[in-house]
């Protein structure tokens, strides 16, 4: 990838910057310091921002949605093409027309439904909006926008995230693609998010069980702790990740965690769930509130789940059941996001979860936005597209777009300059800045998978 002499001079302090954050935390293991007291001097030496970047995990967490079978359609009524919902054409496949708002201080223009979800996001954090690889007509696995040279973006994902502690590193809901890539875990594959509180649910603290009572299960991690401390090992470098992820293991051993994971009514009113509420929006919805209660025990660092396999061709022919879709779908997303803000990082030192963490939505296809009769599942020039939320490291609003007049346009990404570039030129692109938000702009990890992609014009330098 060409860099800017602005992007080498940040590479290097960045570079720089990790260096001295790794080589710290390695030499208080060495001289057995504690990690906290590593922070210490870390904040007295160079400031607060290189602590916190130290005690915080070196890859955000993630959540990929992935819409198959036409029902990615849906998103594109929340994040408009700018052109198609500036028409104000009645019939293009844009149910609020008059009704949109731009989205304010994004890189590039971000047109808003009325129901799009995380309005009140600073214009740095917003969604991010890349025309990205074909349409893939009714299939619930697609990978054309999801695919970083040969690898899956969710394998690519679960590799960088092998840095955080997690007893489960990667999740798949139903038959949602994981794909490969060197050094991505197994993924744990479940029939449904509701499945997801029976990995952590430890049949040794049921009843019966030989952890059932308290004072067993604690004596079982104190146990464990105490192994801990009398292994000089624990404390190097190379080895607290794996101690810390075997530690949180041995807890859960005499942990019930379905309490804790499952859904109460108070997330159903916060994720605005109600009787009259599709099935398969309750069943995305409550895989989002499950994931948070993971991230915040640090139980998983990625979950990857499916909804709306619909087909919508008829969508247009009920407005009212278009317009509670809608409504639901944006705020089931609005509920998650409050969820994460709420929930204080335990790994990261006065952030939230919202603030570690990278969403993306992608799918077969999002039908043709320029038609509302019947909805095709043809789009322009066999285009399609990925909604990413890089919390502010991608530059935001739509990268290329569909036209009014049926054209579609694309983008450069060494500059992010408008181009006509089909979507399929951009996958790579799109991908690899996905990787590189899920890195925190370290491009040296993001180069593992990456190697000779350029995506320098389509993401925010590292700040310092």
């Amino acid at each position: 990838m060409t860099r800017s002499k602005t992007s080498e001079r940040d590479d290097k302090q960045a570079l720089t910057r990790r260096s001295l954050i790794k080589w710290g935390l390695a030499a208080g293991a060495a001289l057995g310091v504690a990690r906290w007291k590593v922070y210490e001097v870390l904040e007295k030496a160079g400031g607060t921002a290189l602590a916190a970047d130290a005690a915080c995990h070196p890859t955000m967490r993630s959540v990929h949605i992935v819409a198959g079978n036409g029902g990615f359609a849906w998103f594109q009524l929340l994040w408009p093409h700018n052109e198609v919902a500036a028409a104000g054409n009645n019939g293009f496949a844009f149910h609020a027309p008059g009704q949109q708002t731009m989205a304010a201080g994004t890189d590039k223009p971000l047109t808003l439904g009325p129901q799009a979800p995380w309005k009140n996001l600073p214009g740095r954090r917003q969604v991010s909006a890349f025309m990205a690889g074909a349409n893939e007509t009714h299939t619930n696995r697609p990978t054309t926008a999801s695919t970083l040279a040969n690898q899956s973006i969710f394998a690519v994902a679960a590799a960088l995230q092998a840095t955080n502690p997690s007893v489960i590193p990667v999740i798949a809901v139903d038959d949602t693609p994981y794909g490969d890539a060197p050094g991505a875990p197994r993924v744990a594959r479940v029939g449904t998010g509701a499945d997801i509180v029976g990995l952590f649910n430890s049949a040794a603290s049921r009843a019966g069980g030989l952890l059932a009572t308290a004072e067993d299960a604690e004596l079982y991690t104190a146990h464990y702790q105490a192994l801990i401390g009398l292994n000089r090992a624990a404390g190097r470098s190379t080895q607290i990740k794996t101690y810390e992820t075997a530690q949180k293991a041995a807890g859960l051993l005499g942990t019930n965690l379905a309490s804790v994971l499952t859904p109460t009514a108070e997330d159903d009113a916060r994720y605005g769930l109600n009787a009259g509420t599709r099935t398969a929006i309750v069943e995305f919805a409550r895989t989002l509130m499950v994931s948070v209660k993971a991230f915040k025990l640090g139980l998983t660092s990625s979950v990857i789940l499916p909804t709306l396999r619909d087909d919508p061709h008829g969508a247009f022919n009920d407005m009212n059941n278009l317009t509670q879709t809608v409504t639901s779908l944006g705020a089931a997303l609005d509920g998650f996001m409050a969820d994460l803000e709420a929930t204080p990082d335990d790994s990261c030192a006065g952030k939230s979860l919202a603030d570690n963490i990278v969403v993306t939505i992608h799918g077969d296809t999002p039908k043709n936005p320029l038609d509302r009769s019947g909805w095709p599942d043809g789009t322009p020039n066999n285009s399609n597209w990925m909604y990413v939320l890089g919390n502010g490291m991608l530059k935001t609003g739509w990268h290329g777009g569909v036209r009014a007049n049926g054209t579609t346009y694309g983008f450069d990404p060494a500059t992010g300059a408008e181009n006509n570039n089909p979507s399929t030129a951009t996958a790579n692109a799109t991908t690899a800045a996905v990787a590189y938000a899920l890195a925190r702009g370290d491009i040296r990890r993001v180069g593992d998978f990456a190697r000779g992609v350029e995506y320098d014009g389509i993401v925010q330098p590292v700040q310092m």
